[in-house]
């Protein structure tokens, strides 16, 4: 059983901050502390004390069992630059009871990114809106975490995917490998998120997809409606659910397949979440990413 609680408590904390604390602090408590070092920093191995060495690298540990002076070396710099990018479009506004998947996308992100500011992470946010880009650079300090989460807070889902013609702003910058965060439904229209995987695969960043699904959809399962409606073209259609739903089931099925090969294909790393999962193994995800990108 999940260490965390369950995401509906903690998507209910109205504070976007204090609940992905809660988060991180549960999923801390509840794993091996030596995967995760503070402040960016990894420990190599000891050597024997030679004076004039700063005493503040003394191991006092190993002095206490030991009973010899040893010094703690090699600590490298592994902070990397992490960006969170957010599918805003308005099929993110599916509901599965009280939450939808933006409020589910939203504490995901917000969980990660304070466990990649824990690491000493350069943490940026992209969200890809109707016709447009909300961008904030890669920075690492606690105000601008502050401002991340202030603007995860303000997302508004709203029209399609962002049109390629927008991406340029995305590209600008330093050649410095990144690990990319890509939250979404994977709801598009003419492969426009495929094609935009590939300029960042082309790229060489590190890429983890978190295709967000509810479990409603998932088994179409939408007790007492008949009449359902795109929510980005606003078309609707007319179903009887008990009769679709074994064939709708299978089609769900084949297509998150598709979506999953093609990802392989690709070397993306990519993971189902349902808007009901803790996020324990999104988390592990994250480090285990990470690490293959500064090793």
């Amino acid at each position: 059983m999940s260490r965390l609680l369950d995401p509906k408590t903690l998507m209910a904390i109205k504070q976007l901050s204090l609940s992905a604390k809660t988060t991180i602090d549960g999923f801390m408590n509840g794993i091996n502390k030596s995967t995760i070092k503070g402040a960016g920093m990894e420990f190599s191995q000891y050597r024997s004390y030679q004076p004039g060495d700063d005493l503040r690298s003394l191991d006092w540990k190993m002095f206490a069992r030991s009973d010899r002076y040893y010094i703690r070396e090699s600590e490298i710099e592994t902070s990397i630059s992490v960006r969170l990018l957010i599918d805003a479009s308005a099929s993110m506004n599916h509901h599965d009871g009280d939450f939808t998947k933006m409020e589910y996308a939203r504490y995901l992100a917000a969980s990660l990114a304070y466990l990649a500011n824990l690491q000493g992470d350069a943490i940026g946010l992209y969200v890809f809106k109707h016709r447009h880009i909300f961008s904030m650079a890669a920075r690492q300090d606690f105000q601008h975490l502050s401002r991340l989460f202030y603007q995860l807070e303000r997302i508004e889902p709203q029209g399609g995917f962002t049109e390629p013609i927008h991406y340029n702003e995305i590209f600008a910058g330093g050649h410095q490998r990144e690990l990319l965060i890509f939250i979404t439904d994977f709801y598009q229209k003419d492969h426009e998120i495929i094609k935009l995987l590939d300029t960042f695969s082309s790229l060489r960043h590190e890429i983890i997809v978190f295709h967000v699904l509810a479990k409603n959809e998932l088994e179409l399962d939408f007790k007492g409606y008949s009449t359902f409606e795109d929510l980005e073209t606003g078309e609707t259609v007319q179903i009887d659910q008990a009769k679709a739903r074994t064939e709708y089931q299978q089609r769900m099925a084949a297509h998150l397949k598709q979506i999953r090969t093609e990802m392989l294909d690709r070397r993306i790393y990519y993971r189902t979440v349902t808007t009901d999962e803790p996020l324990d193994q999104a988390l592990r995800d994250f480090l285990n990413q990470r690490n293959k990108l500064k090793n």
